[in-house]
């Protein structure tokens, strides 16, 4: 196995060392657009308030996080809002009363060889950097990629920012804080450091 970049151009990690990103929790997590290219429509003054006016690219990203449930089954959605440029939303996490071994979602592709110890080699390797079934980068990971799919029948120069940002809620005042930031995000999108 080639070692030659192992680790050389590794960014270091955002996520909370230690913690189980698919641990029971909610989420508050941003995913900006390559470059915060507006991808997703603009924000229009109606009756003297701003509105997000969502474009083609804009219902699909909507559409598909609204379906994040359908997915996941032990994943609840708290707000989000579909900006020009990105996405804010809470992604509540409840394994409690859902058995996880029915909610596999494929994500991955099957990396093919001719050679068994290959497929050992690459299945161990893709199982340490991947992210792990039932997580918040799981669910990302596979919201992005259908988003992207879709999103380049319309524009093909559609692209993510490589990551994203989350926050871990610890508690009910900040949950309404943030419930409340999400809802505003349009009104305050002049004031907002995403918008260019």
């Amino acid at each position: 196995m080639n070692t030659k970049f192992q680790n050389k151009y590794r960014i270091p990690s955002a996520r909370l060392k230690n913690w189980d990103y698919g641990n029971n929790g909610a989420y508050f997590i941003t995913i900006c657009t390559s470059d915060r290219e507006h991808f997703f429509g603009e924000i229009v003054l109606v009756n003297d308030e701003n509105e997000m006016q969502l474009n083609e690219i804009g219902k699909l990203t909507d559409q598909f996080w609204a379906e994040i449930p359908q997915h996941f089954p032990f994943v609840e959605l708290g707000n989000y809002v579909i900006m020009p440029n990105h996405i804010h939303g809470i992604l509540i996490i409840d394994k409690k009363n859902v058995n996880e071994s029915n909610t596999v979602v494929k994500t991955l592709h099957c990396n093919v060889s001719t050679n068994n110890t290959d497929i050992v080699i690459i299945n161990e390797t893709m199982s340490k950097i991947s992210p792990k079934r039932g997580t918040i980068s799981t669910i990302i990971r596979s919201y992005k990629s259908v988003v992207t799919k879709n999103a380049h029948f319309i524009h093909a120069d559609f692209e993510w920012q490589a990551r994203f940002h989350d926050h871990i809620i610890r508690d009910s005042e900040s949950f309404e804080r943030i419930q409340n930031y999400i809802e505003t995000n349009p009104e305050l999108w002049k004031e907002d450091k995403f918008y260019n």
